[in-house]
């Protein structure tokens, strides 16, 4: 599972991850059994960013379960999450 379409599903907005990326943290939905590894190495790929740390959180609830990444970047660097 290292194809990054499997791994990286979409870039998860809200209004908490908007704040965060004020600090070099973007939130990306990713793949159940994705590990921060998969998760920093895609990112790295895709983006042509640093990453200096990976969080995962899970969500679990009745209806919807999804897992989550927070990734932190090296300063300086951003993501454009939102397509223009």
């Amino acid at each position: 599972m290292q194809s990054s379409d499997l791994i990286i599903k979409n870039p998860f907005i809200s209004e908490k991850a908007t704040d965060l990326a004020g600090l070099n943290k973007y939130v990306f939905e990713v793949h159940k059994d994705a590990n921060k590894k998969q998760v920093e190495e895609v990112i790295e790929g895709i983006y042509k960013v640093d990453v200096v740390k990976v969080n995962i959180i899970r969500n679990r609830n009745r209806k919807d379960s999804f897992k989550k990444a927070i990734v932190t970047l090296k300063d300086g660097q951003t993501i454009d999450v939102v397509p223009h």
